[in-house]
């Protein structure tokens, strides 16, 4: 029947398992569905969100806002952190708040958001976080926006190798759809194993809308059965001594996280290859559905795939990598695709847990045999050029005109770019109005360096401005070089919300 009254809050309501979200709003709906999973289960527990906001996850903030008359009734806040260090510290907390018999609730499940930048900046608040665990009735995500081609940054991110180094799993979802199913996934992974569990996003995943299944019990999780818990469990408790928790972590919280990943069936073959299997492809969240869409173009589907022998794997937690369902994956394979973004990460761990079989397939990834790109670790993968790659590949195996001559048109497609410069650019400026229009002007016959944000725009401007530092670094840079230079004196450029982030540190500095 229709409804008699229609509301924008509607898109979190569980009755209705239909809905349209984009990538934001699915970790809104994500939270209120961990409620109500557990109130299901008989668990009285509450949610806690807190981060620093910046592209591609800005707009979680205000979504959240938006959505506090739904939150804060089922026991869910949010509060946004003054930077993502201590909003992490804080969420470490959150973990023991039933610790000494003191908790309101059974456990708290929380999220914690940054930019690549703010992974950097928390790695020593990951590293022991972590180490000490999670709640057993609680959970961490950790999502990792990550700005792969700096269309909003200083540098180009890509975060997980630092989840690497501070041993946390990290799931890497290819939509939507994908960011709920992992979020519930990551919360039981994270209580379980008593770990953080991190999430890949990325402006194809957390800004991307999409229709989505939101049923509170579409994702059934399963407990491993061949895995033994130590005595004392895995979960944070009290009186933990730094090497018993780094023990744990190695001796039993990986090895956990990969029966995790095996009885949830996290990884998944996407097409079989057919009776003769020849070419493996495996690929992961955002490259995923590049590869389908290079397919496509190819005019692959999946009957041709197996006529052509092309068996795709879609990895779900790319680190660490579950070996068994990799060394089904290559029975039979003769080479081994990886299409993932930037640096290797897939590709070396295959390699490793392939590397002692008598008959292992061959391996490619960033390069290929002759040592040439194959899919680079700079920018951002395209679809087309996963095409031509991987047509030339079957080419070589014998693939029919259809292959050849799609390969062709696609080559065409690539070299048919404009050449003429365009008519008219516009560069990045400061807004009318904006009183930092002024501020930045400096005296002539001075130079300034440039902040973090707005502030470096004045590098486009009429402003004597060059040169910048990290989030909170500005001036500290003239610290090191005033003593060996010939200039008596610099301006910086601050930012009033990098001011209060961390700058007001890098200010004691100067003056100290």
């Amino acid at each position: 029947m229709p409804k008699n009254t229609v509301s924008l809050d509607d898109k979190y309501a569980l009755d209705e398992t239909r809905q349209i979200l984009t990538g934001t709003q699915a970790i809104v709906r994500l939270m209120l569905t961990q409620r109500a999973r557990d109130v299901k289960a008989g668990l009285n527990t509450a949610g806690y969100v807190t981060g620093y906001r910046g592209s591609p996850i800005a707009s979680l903030e205000s979504a959240m806002l938006r959505a506090r008359g739904l939150l804060e009734p089922n026991h869910i806040k949010f509060m946004a952190g003054l930077n993502e260090d201590l909003a992490a510290t804080a969420l470490w907390g959150s973990q023991q708040a039933e610790l000494r018999g003191e908790g309101k609730y059974d456990g708290v499940f929380g999220v914690w958001y940054g930019k690549g930048p703010g992974v950097d900046r928390t790695g020593d608040v990951f590293r022991h976080a972590n180490h000490a665990g999670t709640s057993k009735n609680g959970g961490v995500l950790a999502l990792m926006g990550d700005d792969h081609t700096c269309e909003s940054s200083t540098s180009a991110h890509q975060s997980e190798f630092a989840f690497l180094d501070y041993m946390m799993p990290i799931l890497n979802p290819a939509g939507v759809q994908e960011i709920l199913d992992y979020g519930i996934l990551g919360f039981a992974l994270s209580r379980y194993a008593g770990v953080w569990v991190g999430i890949k996003c990325v402006k194809d995943n957390i800004e991307a809308t999409s229709t989505v299944d939101g049923r509170i019990d579409r994702i059934q999780v399963k407990i491993p059965d061949d895995f033994t818990p130590p005595p004392g469990g895995l979960n944070i408790r009290l009186g933990d001594q730094a090497l018993a928790k780094e023990s744990r972590l190695h001796d039993y919280k990986r090895p956990a996280v990969l029966a995790f990943a095996r009885a949830n069936k996290l990884d998944k073959i996407i097409t079989s290859g057919g009776p003769a299997p020849k070419l493996g492809i495996i690929t992961t969240g955002k490259s995923y559905l590049d590869v389908r869409q290079a397919m496509d173009e190819l005019g692959i589907d999946e009957v041709r795939a197996n006529e052509l022998g092309i068996r795709v794997y879609k990895i779900a937690m790319t680190w660490p990598l579950e070996p068994q369902g990799v060394l089904k994956f290559a029975e039979g394979l003769d080479t081994i695709l990886v299409v993932e973004e930037k640096r290797a990460l897939i590709e070396t761990q295959v390699k490793e847990q392939l590397y002692d079989l008598p008959n292992r397939p061959r391996v490619y990834g960033k390069k290929d045999e002759n040592e040439q790109w194959l899919f680079p670790a700079k920018y951002a993968l395209d679809p087309t050029d996963i095409a031509i790659k991987l047509g030339e590949r079957l080419i070589r195996y014998g693939a029919g005109d259809d292959i050849k001559g799609k390969v062709a048109d696609l080559k065409r497609l690539k070299g048919n770019r404009p050449e003429t410069a365009e008519a008219i650019t516009r560069i990045p400026y400061f807004c009318p109005g904006c009183p930092h229009n002024s501020s930045t002007v400096v005296p002539q016959g001075s130079r300034a360096y440039a902040g973090i944000g707005c502030h470096y725009m004045a590098h486009w401007m009429d402003r004597s401005t060059e040169g910048f530092t990290q989030m909170g670094g500005e001036g500290s840079n003239w610290i090191g070089e005033a003593p060996f230079s010939k200039t008596g004196h610099v301006f910086q450029n601050l930012g009033d919300g990098t001011y209060f982030h961390s700058g007001l540190i890098a200010i004691r500095a100067a003056v100290a």
